[in-house]
């Protein structure tokens, strides 16, 4: 049987102050040409982070020291970025 090779992904993390914007960026999100798929994840009150948290921070912390990110500073910034796409 052949082997067959998937697709390299990225991932993208976004930290939101207020829950009242998830719904909005979600959907926002989904309209975006090439994003597959958009899942919220809620942190436990006590601040734990998991095995499958820890990789995502360290995924995350690898590419930002590769140059692999994309940094907005404001709404308007990113909203340039998104119609650029």
């Amino acid at each position: 049987m052949a082997s067959m090779t998937l697709p390299q992904t990225s991932q993208m993390i976004v930290t939101l102050e207020s829950d009242a914007v998830v719904a909005d960026i979600r959907k926002a999100l989904k309209m975006i040409r090439g994003i597959s798929s958009v899942r919220t994840v809620t942190l436990n009150d006590d601040n734990t982070i998991t095995p499958a948290i820890r990789r995502s921070i360290n995924k995350a912390r690898r590419e930002y020291a590769k140059g692999e990110t994309i940094k907005c500073s404001t709404p308007e910034e990113m909203q340039r970025y998104f119609n650029s796409l």
